[in-house]
């Protein structure tokens, strides 16, 4: 198990610290919700979950098979709804990656950041759009 903690600053911030390393997030509102953007969002941080977690996951794959993958790299692009309730509508994932892996290597990579624990964790009403580039 691990504790995390949060306070709730004033003016829609927040501070969560991860008590086993004392490192620390900041968040705030976003300003189509109030916010001033000013930080990240708790739903931002949701697809930043996801990106890391993809990533994190494939390296632990590359790791176990003497696969390099350095400098592969994650953007999330997030989408909001409002219907039912506001929620994360869409996460649209696209993981750039070496291009010199091989057809097996890819597949077993592409496996793992499909499987990544935050991919299964998220509800099935969110859109979850995972997209691997070569380059």
């Amino acid at each position: 198990m691990v504790k995390m903690t949060a306070v709730y600053r004033g003016r829609f911030h927040c501070e969560a610290t991860h008590e086993p390393s004392g490192s620390r997030i900041e968040t705030d509102a976003p300003k189509d919700n109030e916010g001033l953007g000013e930080r990240f969002s708790p739903t931002d941080l949701v697809g930043a979950a996801l990106a890391t977690c993809v990533l994190t996951t494939m390296g632990i794959m590359a790791k176990r098979n003497g696969i390099v993958m350095e400098g592969a790299r994650a953007q999330v692009e997030k989408e909001m709804v409002s219907v039912p309730t506001r929620r994360i509508g869409a996460l649209r994932v696209t993981v750039h990656m070496p291009a010199a892996l091989s057809p097996e290597e890819r597949r077993k990579l592409e496996s793992a950041g499909h499987h990544c624990p935050v991919h299964q964790s998220l509800h099935t009403d969110v859109v979850v759009d995972l997209t691997f580039v070569y380059e």
